[in-house]
């Protein structure tokens, strides 16, 4: 991210936010009457919201301007060298082939 964007938080306290996001996600999908069988392979894990929400701070610094193909991958590289843990998510995010969730953004018709 750039220093206009501060850091948020340890990655702990950024995973716990993450994990309740992603634990009232399942259960509001629950309470809908899905079937978890069809939607827990949509959802991101910790680690991807942990990246999505990194990325949306670095949004909300740009006065909310979505990024670009390239600045979009220098955001998403920055996050992974500042929080090497997230590396693989990172990545895997920014993989071609991983193109198949429901949720992805980059893959969403925002027309």
């Amino acid at each position: 991210m750039s220093e206009a964007v501060p850091r948020r938080a340890s990655l702990e306290v950024l995973r716990a936010e993450a994990s309740d996001e992603l634990a009232v996600l399942i259960q509001e999908r629950l309470l809908s009457g899905e079937d978890p069988w069809d939607f827990m392979e949509e959802l991101p894990s910790v680690d991807e919201l942990v990246v999505y929400l990194l990325r949306a701070d670095n949004i909300t610094a740009n006065d909310g301007v979505r990024p670009n193909a390239a600045r979009n991958y220098r955001v998403m590289r920055q996050i992974a060298l500042e929080y090497p843990e997230l590396t693989t998510a990172v990545w895997g995010l920014l993989d071609e082939g991983s193109r198949h969730r429901k949720w992805d953004a980059t893959i969403a018709d925002a027309s």
